[in-house]
Parts: C-alpha cells; sequence; structure tokens
C-alpha cells in the first residue's frame, strides 16, 4: 500500500505569495484576523516540519507593503523574491528556487485568490507538479470570486486542502515525537476549539 495521496514533508514545498499588508487590505471573502492567523499557523507548520519555504512579494515599496511581521517572525532567514508579474511561475528567481528544492508537490497560500495564487497555481499544474492550495491561508475580493478561483484550480487538478488538514496530515501520528511539541503547540495557539481541548487534556489527563 503507498500514501502517495497523503502529503510528506520530504516530497513538499510551500509557495507563499504576496502576504502583505497591502493585499490584505483588499481581501473580503473572509475575517483578516483568522485568515492572518491561518496564514501563521501554516508558516509555523512549514518549519516545524522543515518544508523548503519560497516567499514572493510584489510592489513592496509602492503600494503592498514588505511581507507581513508575523510572517517574518515566523520564517526567519527566509529570503522574499521581489516580482514584478502577478504569475509568480512567469518570475525566473521563483520558479527556479522551486525547482532547486527537487520537490515536485506544491503547497501555495497566498493573496489574492483570483490571481496571485491561481495563476502560479494553473501554470504549476501544467508542468506535472502536484498542487495543494491551502484555501483558508488564501483571501479573495469578494467570497464569490475566491470560490470560483478556487473552482477553477481545484478543475484544473489541484487539491482543496486547509492548514489543520497539512499539519494533520503530515503528523499522522502523535508518537511521532521529533514533531510532536511544534505540532502540538501549532494547534494549541491557531485551531480553535480543538487547540482548547487539547491543551485541557495535557493539563487534566495524566498517566496512571
Amino acid at each position: 500500500m503507498t500514501d502517495l495521496p497523503l502529503l510528506n514533508p520530504n516530497e513538499a514545498v510551500l509557495l507563499m505569495v504576496d502576504q502583505q499588508a497591502g493585499l490584505a487590505f483588499g481581501v473580503g471573502s473572509t475575517d483578516r484576523q483568522l485568515l492572518i492567523s491561518n496564514t501563521v499557523a501554516l508558516a509555523k507548520t512549514a518549519k516545524t516540519f522543515q518544508i523548503p519555504v519560497v516567499v514572493s512579494t510584489s510592489a513592496s515599496k509602492v503600494y503592498s507593503g514588505p511581507l507581513m511581521p508575523t510572517l517574518r517572525n515566523v520564517l526567519g532567514d527566509v529570503q522574499s523574491i521581489e516580482r514584478r508579474n502577478m504569475n509568480a511561475w512567469e518570475d525566473d528567481a521563483v520558479r527556479s528556487t522551486i525547482a532547486q528544492t527537487g520537490r515536485r508537490r506544491l503547497i501555495v497560500s497566498g493573496l489574492l485568490t483570483e490571481a496571485c495564487v491561481s495563476f502560479p497555481v494553473l501554470s504549476a499544474l501544467a508542468e506535472g507538479y502536484a498542487v495543494s492550495v491551502v484555501a483558508d491561508t488564501c483571501g479573495g475580493i469578494t467570497a464569490e470570486s475566491h470560490s470560483l478561483a478556487l473552482r477553477r484550480m481545484e478543475a484544473a487538478g489541484a487539491t482543496m486542502t486547509s492548514w489543520l488538514q497539512v499539519l494533520l496530515e503530515l503528523q499522522r501520528d502523535w508518537t511521532r515525537k521529533e514533531t510532536y511539541d511544534g505540532a502540538r503547540s501549532i494547534v494549541e495557539a491557531h485551531a480553535g476549539g480543538y487547540g482548547i481541548g487539547l491543551a485541557y487534556a495535557r493539563d487534566m489527563i495524566h498517566p496512571v
């Protein structure tokens, strides 16, 4: 039996596109604070499981601003690749940085869903990459246009997922001690009631 449909941290690379305040202002498809929390959780997940992260920004000095500080704090020394075009896949530096990882399973998060997320996803799919779009870390201008962009990517072959599913898919077994503490702390900080439950279990349930 193969586990190919499930994400493997040794096969994946995370692309984060235009996670900038100037673009977050335009998000109308979801609550912005929740979106930021979800995105930070995804970045922490990538760091915990040692997944390479490629970050790209656009118009950072004239409109969009730099990568959001909460993400910079998590990603540390990951350098953002500045580009001019909407489609990050058409930027040689972005595409070559992803290719240099040697990984063909692409996880994508970004703003805005209608263009700067969907365009590189469609392009990567056309080049044979397996692509997972972390939908709750992407934001669109309206709920309808966000949904339509997700549907278009899914129809082209992308897998829709959430940051929590990505984390649980990578962890799979809570007895995996190498990533247990990191994964659990992310869930407790960002997963709402599920995180509260884990914290409660930690404090209240003791081995006999």
